[in-house]
């Protein structure tokens, strides 16, 4: 299947962008009459017609809504400090986005080694990954924003901070409840800082252990992000 995305479908034709076009045309070699699939990233797919193969404004029909049973029961959020390597970052926003995730939040904190980050590149990785991996939600990915920020913020009930200090953190897999929405927050290479710690408990964080060895930021991001759908796929109702 080869599925194309755009924000808005709002008519039974649609011109794809020109990017999305030379991919469609040149790259994946696909002609009028082919079938392809369009998506909003909001849950719907629609099955579609290349009615004019042009490169830079090609056109496809939508025939028909396709249902689909991908309902998620819960909200995957994690908060993560931009690694200083950007590609390190990206490589943890595509996997994630594969894995299956909702949001992803940039937070800067006292030892981040990145103080700014552009996110039109991450959107781009996050739809290009959507795509690769047939998913039909597309994560939100929010503006960058500073740590005292995030944790200051209304969220979900349950909250998890990871970190590499030991002590009085506790496994993610016995604490998460299945079913539920998740904040999980990840920080920089040089880690938290124990202030932020402190800060983080007092705003209802719950410390977690992601397993016994040293992650880098964004293997932790990954393993969360794996370790949350897991509980959950293994405790959907057949």
């Amino acid at each position: 299947m080869h599925l194309f995305y755009t924000p808005v479908i709002d008519d039974t034709s649609h011109e794809l962008n020109e990017e999305e076009s030379r991919h469609c045309v040149k790259v994946l070699r696909l002609k009028k009459e082919d079938i392809v699939h369009l998506t909003d990233g909001k849950g719907n797919l629609y099955q579609c017609r290349i009615t004019n193969s042009d490169p830079k404004k090609c056109k496809i029909s939508i025939e028909e809504k396709v249902p689909s049973s991908a309902v998620k029961r819960w909200h995957l959020h994690i908060a993560m400090a931009p690694t200083k390597n950007i590609d390190r970052f990206e490589w943890f926003v595509e996997k994630a986005t594969e894995i299956g995730i909702d949001e992803i939040t940039p937070v800067f904190c006292e030892r981040s080694e990145r103080k700014f980050l552009k996110t039109l590149r991450l959107e781009k990785v996050i739809i290009a990954a959507m795509k690769q991996s047939l998913r039909i939600f597309k994560p939100m990915l929010n503006d960058p924003m500073a740590f005292s920020d995030l944790i200051n913020r209304p969220s979900c009930n349950q909250k998890f901070i990871a970190y590499c200090e030991t002590g009085d953190e506790q496994d993610l897999i016995r604490n998460y409840r299945s079913g539920s929405d998740v904040l999980i927050l990840i920080g920089p290479e040089g880690d938290f800082s124990a202030a932020e710690i402190k800060k983080a408990k007092l705003n209802g964080f719950i410390p977690i252990s992601l397993g016994s060895n040293r992650l880098r930021t964004e293997t932790a991001g990954i393993v969360a992000c794996q370790t949350i759908n897991m509980i959950n796929q293994m405790n959907v109702e057949p």
